[in-house]
């Protein structure tokens, strides 16, 4: 299993609960024929009404986030700096917390160090084959590694789509002139790279949350581009993850079923076509999340009835309370409450969700910044 991220929050005392490195749960497959098909979920509400008033404002969670602000540049600064991808697989959470901390409060100061890091990423890329550039990973022997590339480039995209719908920063000739450079090298040394080697192997990836690692990149780069084939090959990228994977009978809609543990919830197998159980692993799981909630709020095909599915998933079955987190989304196994790579976001759709979040006892900065845009969503 990949390693999780442990960067904590300083000062936070009993909340500083270390988000450390999990192994896999031994646990059999079995069938469960209440999870091998998706009937309509019943509408059934999540909680009593709670109104975004109520909810802790932004300036909480910026203020939970600033007191990582000098240890993020002690830990993160130097993995940006390296040319192994695996480091940059771990910078990715700082990325992603920058990004919606500049969402959440406007402020460029975020802007600007996830430019800065972003930038200091692809200042490492070497000559790769194919006349493409890339990054090696001593984690894999010195070879390239789409996985590794997938996970932070999902966010160095969301950095983009980030600075060109704020009008005043997009304006800036100065930061239009990083944004463009930026853009041009993920389109050529990211996207088509990988895709030139051939999708299936590399985009269309064998399990659901490394697929969605690329469907979260098509689906930014789609939104950013100024090339019309390009974005038409992005977009059918992001409606085959969807609907329709190669070689496969449906996309990650398909994979949706009722989950065995709360009939109003969302079970899948990482496993494509597969509907057996344990199903995908949450920490893992946490990587399909941030996609799905992203293409909601894109309008693509998820709606608002799948994404209180998922929370329904959070808040019954993936942690039904208190301490108790699950290893996977059919309720087994026990883990340690990593929800801030995915999860974490869905509390932008309901604020009964965001007010359950609040509670959550493993915060780190990740988790903050997304508490925070999630706040600014729902408190605009």
């Amino acid at each position: 299993m990949i390693a999780r991220r442990a960067l904590l929050l300083g000062g936070l005392g009993a909340l500083g609960v270390a988000a450390a490195a999990g192994t896999a749960v031994a646990c059999g497959v079995r069938e469960d024929d209440a999870a091998q098909v998706m009937s309509p979920l019943p509408a059934e509400p999540e909680g009593p009404a709670v109104a975004a008033a109520t909810l802790k404002p932004v300036s909480h969670w910026a203020e939970m986030f600033l007191r990582s602000w000098d240890y993020q540049t002690r830990t993160a600064l130097p993995m940006t700096r390296s040319g192994d991808s695996w480091d940059h697989y771990n910078v990715s959470y700082t990325v992603d917390a920058l990004v919606a901390m500049f969402r959440a409060t406007g402020e460029n100061r975020y802007l600007d160090r996830a430019l800065q890091y972003t930038e200091n990423v692809v200042g490492t890329a070497k000559g790769v084959r194919g006349g493409y550039l890339g990054w090696t990973s001593a984690q894999e022997d010195g070879t390239e590694v789409p996985l590794y590339e997938s996970y932070f480039w999902r966010y160095g995209t969301a950095l983009l789509t980030a600075i060109r719908q704020n009008p005043s920063v997009y304006a800036n000739s100065a930061y239009r002139a990083r944004y463009t450079r930026l853009l041009s090298f993920a389109e050529k040394h990211v996207f088509e790279k990988w895709y030139s080697r051939g999708p299936d192997d590399t985009i269309y990836r064998e399990r659901t949350h490394m697929a969605s690692h690329w469907a979260l990149i098509a689906q930014n780069l789609s939104l950013v581009t100024a090339d019309t084939a390009r974005r038409a090959r992005y977009q059918r990228v992001v409606a085959d993850v969807d609907q329709h994977m190669p070689g496969q009978s449906g996309g990650l809609k398909q994979q949706m079923r009722r989950n065995p543990a709360e009939a109003t919830a969302y079970f899948w197998s990482d496993v494509w076509g597969s509907g057996a159980r344990p199903g995908q692993d949450v920490s893992h799981g946490n990587g399909v999340m941030a996609y799905v909630v992203e293409a909601r709020d894109h309008g693509t095909t998820w709606t608002k009835t799948d994404m209180a599915a998922f929370s329904r998933l959070l808040t019954r079955v993936v942690w039904p309370g208190g301490t108790t987190y699950r290893a996977y989304v059919d309720g087994t196994g026990a883990d340690n409450g990593w929800l801030s790579d995915g999860f974490v976001k869905l509390g932008r759709f309901d604020p009964g969700v965001q007010q359950r979040l609040e509670s959550h006892r493993v915060v780190n900065d990740q988790f903050a910044a997304n508490m925070a845009l999630n706040a600014r969503i729902l408190r605009p």
